[in-house]
């Protein structure tokens, strides 16, 4: 993970995630000097942001910033207001017109803003993010469509643009099945049990099995034949409760 960096920096949106993790190592390996970026932005499962900081430091990743805004006082999403219920055993099928309840009112927008600001205060032209469209859950900000509109916005509207900076979005796991995600991530060596994707997590961290994001990554591990080592380092008998703080 320590191959120099050839290819200038990028800003990489860190959630915690299996997905974003991955998007992280690539970068890295592809020779990319990484800053990462994540947010407390009220999200129900903020545990993932324990998860983002053991990411980045598992990564080596030394700039690391944690960006507190409120999508909560919005609402609108099961996410961010915790009188939606997340929905349960209930796969969001590839290819459905239905937004599921999980949808966050323009949140890749507003994350993709703010990694821009970053990305110029950093001398950054680089964005990656982890966004999927093939086993995902029918959100219409990971579509590439959705990824060319911004890019196109990030060199109109700033002044690095202006300026003859050109802004790339890269999203290395965007055509990938969630199989390929982790049969890549293992080839960069993550340690997966330092992620977490679940929607609606006990206090201690415990994945619920039953959310949208459980139920794919659960069948992403089975398609390749391994455990979820997130799942067997967060059994309910562990005394840990990670709450809202690391």
């Amino acid at each position: 993970m320590n191959k120099a960096a050839r290819k200038g920096r990028a800003i990489v949106l860190l959630s915690g995630g299996l997905d974003s993790a991955t998007a992280a190592a690539w970068a890295i390996s592809e020779g990319y000097s990484v800053t990462a970026i994540s947010f407390d932005y009220g999200q129900r499962h903020r545990i993932e942001l324990c998860a983002a900081q053991d990411v980045a430091k598992s990564l080596e990743i030394r700039d690391h910033v944690t960006l507190k805004i409120d999508l909560a006082s919005f609402g609108g999403s099961a996410l961010v207001d915790k009188s939606i219920a997340v929905p349960k055993n209930k796969h969001q099928k590839t290819g459905s017109n239905e937004i599921p309840a999980t949808y966050v009112p323009a949140r890749n927008t507003v994350f993709l803003s703010l990694a821009l600001a970053l990305a110029e205060t950093r001398n950054a032209s680089f964005l990656v993010l982890g966004v999927n469209s093939v086993d995902y859950s029918g959100y219409p900000d990971c579509r590439p469509e959705y990824l060319e509109a911004f890019k196109t916005l990030a060199n109109l509207a700033t002044k690095a643009g202006v300026e003859g900076t050109t802004f790339e979005i890269l999203a290395p796991l965007v055509s990938l099945s969630k199989p390929e995600i982790i049969r890549l991530g293992i080839s960069l060596h993550i340690d997966y049990g330092l992620t977490t994707s679940c929607y609606d997590p006990l206090d201690n961290g415990t994945p619920c099995g039953e959310c949208d994001s459980c139920l794919i990554r659960a069948a992403g591990f089975k398609a390749v034949n391994l455990p979820d080592p997130r799942v067997l380092a967060s059994m309910p008998s562990e005394e840990q409760n990670h709450g809202s703080d690391c």
